[in-house]
């Protein structure tokens, strides 16, 4: 049974199968998350990500996890370079991070609050546009059976915590919170 998942914590401890970066469509790894993730994994999954790049906004790519426990990092581009994000761009960054997850064959993902730190993003707003998109993503079936939402901070966590308990899930799909 597909499981969704909220926890407060670092995304790049994980030990999942994939996890997803904030990215830009330049893919270059500055603050924020990418920062986070370039600093525990290694400068290669920079290197490796803008040598796929630049990617529209709203697209996704793999690339390996270097050092850390992951085996995928998704960098998914809810901004572009200037840092700017909106609701397509989140809404569709989510969702191309989920396909290349399908397609990588991925059991389990971690997956950060896109936008919302860099791009200054309503954390709200975010919780329901990538809750919107995981749960209808899972409803259709494919590999993936855990996803995470590994939020930094508590009022991050609350605003995801909040949206999921006002929601009913669909049968089949399971929430820890």
């Amino acid at each position: 049974m597909p499981t969704i998942k909220l926890i407060q914590g670092d995304i790049t401890t994980l030990a999942v199968d994939a996890i997803v970066n904030a990215a830009n469509s330049a893919l270059w790894m500055g603050a924020g998350v990418a920062g986070a993730i370039k600093r525990r994994g290694g400068e290669e999954i920079e290197r490796e990500a803008v040598a796929k790049g630049p990617i529209a906004v709203g697209g996704a790519v793999a690339a390996d996890a270097g050092r850390l426990a992951a085996r995928y990092v998704i960098h998914a581009a809810a901004m572009g370079p200037d840092l700017v994000t909106s609701e397509e761009a989140i809404r569709q960054a989510t969702g191309n991070a989920l396909r290349v997850a399908e397609e990588l064959g991925v059991h389990s993902i971690a997956l950060p609050a896109l936008g919302t730190g860099v791009g200054g993003f309503a954390i709200e707003d975010c919780a329901r546009i990538m809750l919107d998109k995981v749960i209808a993503h899972l409803e259709h079936g494919g590999s993936l059976e855990l996803v995470i939402f590994a939020l930094f901070g508590a009022p991050s966590y609350e605003a995801f915590r909040a949206e999921l308990a006002a929601r009913r899930l669909p049968a089949g799909i399971r929430a820890e919170a």
